[in-house]
């Protein structure tokens, strides 16, 4: 297999994952939301929470079809591009994928559709505990990908026969090894910040229409309250998963660091522009020593290792997993300061006041997403040139015998179905989101729509934007 085709089956796999998470970093939380708000209706009778219900179970519906639809390729590759992988871990990475669709899945196909058409056809307690299946088989699917994932990264409990097979010797091991569960916790929590900041920046744009004033606020409130909690244990799982990168991928670590030559103690580079064939670091932006030791190993004279100790031959890009996670810890920053600012203002009733704070809450939608897909590029870029890290090369992992037209025809193929999917699914979850809640304003208000709640549960009468007591919920 020459190098074109082995570049171009990368791209097309970076391809088809970077598009598919999407949308379980948008899933998985909302599942969770839904199920939040279905307890909300159930425990306190507002019926705010029920429309919220209705409004993004529509939208889940759509996302998670879409998902499905987009991560069903991503299975075909292990047989067409890297049929080598599939053949040599596949004593482990399948009964790893088989135990995601007895549980995740199972659990998904069977109460799904009780989620979708059954909530006027079961009680209401029935209809909570369905919720809260999704929720768990959604999560169980990020476990199983994220236990495979994290073998890959590190591989523990296995044995290698002559012929080049990974067979597996101790499945606790390779179910409970401490990288699982902290890249686990990692990845759930960046799936609720993710909706987390989609719920609120669609209350924000509410807000600024003018549309589903109760609605919009409630979800500025729940949003940007649960974004205020999740960032900060985000930045904590965020910081232990990169103690593992230091402890067993020494040259993941010495990539995202952009240290060249090893030093102890060592600062810490903010910003730079790495020249991967001059081997140095150009417009150098960097707290001084000992700040890298401190982050790296907790010590004021740790060692932190330099990409010049790596072997040409065993290093990763350096661009990529260096500026991704940078912007990765950027994002994470941002959406904390948007998460507490905008929940100081809301406390204080500023919040509708500050139409700069509503354009910026809608704006951070995107943050989530990004701070996914480049957490995501740093993982597996700075994996490379490994796809079983130590053990197997990414070269080596490949199907022989493809050209490049092939793989060059099937990219092609993926890219326009996928940009297709895409543009059809973007536009009617914009519709529906532009749809709003409740009816037009034109025909909505408590006098052409008594039913039209005039205050948001938790909301006093003194608040801004509350309305004077006395008035009905419903």
């Amino acid at each position: 297999m020459d190098i074109s085709a082995l570049m171009l089956s990368r791209i097309q796999f970076a391809f088809t994952v970077s598009f598919h998470i999407i949308f379980p970093a948008f899933t998985v939380g909302l599942a969770a939301w839904l199920a939040f708000l279905q307890a909300r209706a159930m425990i306190s009778g507002e019926p705010v929470y029920d429309r919220l219900f209705d409004f993004w179970l529509k939208i889940f519906a759509v996302a998670f079809g879409l998902g499905v639809v987009s991560g069903i390729v991503m299975a075909f590759q292990f047989g067409t591009n890297w049929s080598e992988l599939a053949r040599r871990t596949g004593p482990i990475q399948g009964p790893l994928l088989g135990y995601e669709s007895f549980t995740a899945f199972a659990l998904e196909a069977s109460f799904f559709g009780v989620l979708m058409f059954g909530r006027r056809r079961v009680p209401r307690w029935f209809y909570l505990f369905a919720c809260l299946m999704v929720c768990l088989g959604t999560s169980l699917s990020s476990f199983w990908i994220l236990v495979n994932n994290s073998w890959m990264q590190y591989p523990t409990g296995f044995a290698l026969r002559p012929d080049g097979v990974f067979v597996p010797t101790d499945w606790w091991a390779i179910l409970f090894n401490g990288v699982v569960w902290v890249r686990f916790p990692h990845m759930v929590l960046a799936a609720y910040v993710t909706t987390s900041f989609c719920v609120a920046a669609t209350g924000a744009w509410s807000m600024l229409r003018g549309r589903d004033r109760v609605e919009a606020r409630a979800m500025v409130r729940m949003g940007l309250g649960l974004a205020a909690v999740l960032v900060p244990l985000q930045l904590f799982f965020g910081h232990l998963t990169g103690d593992y990168v230091v402890r067993h991928q020494p040259s993941k670590i010495a990539a995202i660091e952009g240290h060249w030559e090893s030093r102890a103690p060592a600062g810490e580079i903010l910003f730079a522009w790495p020249d991967e064939a001059q081997e140095t670091n150009h417009f150098v932006i960097a707290l001084p020593a000992p700040a890298g030791s401190l982050i790296d190993d907790g010590t004021l004279t740790g060692k932190v290792i330099g990409i010049k100790d790596i072997p040409k031959a065993d290093r990763p890009p350096v661009l990529i997993p260096f500026f991704a996670f940078r912007i990765m810890v950027g994002c994470g920053l941002l959406m904390l300061a948007l998460a507490w600012g905008g929940m100081a203002f809301y406390a204080s009733g500023r919040l509708e006041r500050a139409r700069w704070l509503q354009w910026a809450i809608f704006l951070s939608f995107p943050l989530g997403f990004v701070a996914t897909l480049t957490g995501w590029f740093t993982a597996e870029v700075g994996r490379q040139p490994w796809t079983v890290y130590g053990q197997l090369r990414t070269a080596d992992a490949a199907t022989p015998f493809l050209t490049s037209p092939q793989v060059a025809t099937s990219l092609a193929v993926f890219g326009a179905v996928y940009a297709l999917i895409f543009a059809a699914g973007t536009v009617y979850i914009y519709r529906m989101l532009r749809a709003g809640i409740l009816p037009t304003p034109a025909h909505a208000g408590s006098a052409a729509n008594p039913k039209r709640p005039l205050a948001v549960p938790g909301d006093s009468p003194g608040t801004p934007g509350a309305t004077p007591t006395g008035t009905p919920a419903e």
